[in-house]
This record gives C-alpha cells, structure tokens and sequence, in this order.
C-alpha cells in the first residue's frame, strides 16, 4: 500500500506542475475546468499503467524503446507552442487550459510515464486485474488531488506570476523540462 502511495505522488508531479500552469494561465477559479482537467489527468495516470501492463506480454520492448520519445515529442510540441504564443499579441495566444483537446493532449503528455510503472507491475508479479486495481485507484486519485492542487496554487499565486513573466512562456519551458527529464530518465 505505501508503496503504491508512494508510485501515486511520483506520477502526479508532473500534473500538479501542468495544473499550475493551467491555473497560472487562467487566473480565476473555473470549477468545471479544474475538475475536467483533474479527471482527465487522474484518468490517464490510472490508464496508463493498465495499458502498459496489459501489453507487457507481448510489446515491453517495443513500448519501452519509445515511451520516453513519444512523451517527450508531445511535451515540447505543446511546449514550443506555448512559447511561442507567449510572444504573441494576448488575443492571438492559443494555449487554452479550458479547451478539452488541450487538456487531453497534456493528460496523456503527462501520463506516458505511467507506462513504464504497468510494465513494471508486470514484471513484478501482478498478474491479474484484481491484483492490479488498487494501485490503479490510488495513482487516479492521487493525480486528481493534486491536480485540483496545482490548478488552485497557480490559480492564487498566478497575479504574481504574471507581473514578473509570461505564463504561457513559463509554462511552456516547464512543460519541455519535463519532457526532457523523461528523457534523460529513459536514455541515462
């Protein structure tokens, strides 16, 4: 149990970082996009490890060659975009943390990690979905908390943020960053 605990918060760093951007960017408290965005993130963290281990049997080694890569091609293609946007007028600005493709492209973004955990479930002998829904309903639930707690903090401390920086220029660096960690995680 602790250890799935312990799995949970490690997977939901980089969605409580995503969600702070996501508040920072908007500024004010939307319950329906802090809520979209937390199930989604929740529900992709949970997600990925089932799909990870589901496929282990037969694709480990294929999907571990890539995971790093595909995760990192969608970080720093959404954040190159919001970079970019930084540099434009505000109205011409396209990250939209309310749109639901932009929230499910950085749900998944964030997840692809979360492969690497199910292979691992896999290897380490959970060998039936009975075994395995616990650490799922764990990892989901912790990536929801802490998403809502991410999107509330930037939502509060975004003001401040904003004077002194872009946020779609922050969140766009932070976003590459983490999808140069994974990579430097996977290739080191």
């Amino acid at each position: 149990m602790l250890e799935s605990i312990l799995i949970a918060f490690a997977l939901a760093m980089d969605c409580f970082t995503v969600s702070v951007v996501c508040g920072v960017i908007i500024q004010r408290f939307e319950g329906r996009t802090a809520f979209t965005l937390a199930v989604l993130f929740g529900l992709f963290q949970a997600l990925m490890p089932l799909i990870g281990w589901a496929l282990t049997t037969s694709f480990s080694s294929y999907l571990q060659a890539i995971d790093h890569w595909v995760a990192f091609g969608m970080l720093a293609l959404i954040g190159g975009k919001m970079v970019a946007d930084s540099f434009k007028e505000e109205e011409q600005s396209s990250m939209n943390p309310r749109d639901l493709r932009t929230q499910v492209l950085l749900a998944i973004a964030t997840s692809i990690d979360a492969l690497a955990v199910g292979i691992s479930y896999a290897c380490t002998g959970y060998d039936t979905l009975g075994q395995l829904a616990m650490p799922l309903v764990i990892i989901g639930i912790v990536s929801f908390g802490m998403s809502l707690l991410g999107f509330g903090l930037g939502i509060r401390f975004g003001e401040i943020i904003n004077r002194k920086m872009r946020p779609e220029l922050l969140g766009g660096i932070i976003l590459i960053g983490i999808g140069v960690k994974i990579l430097i995680e996977h290739l080191g």
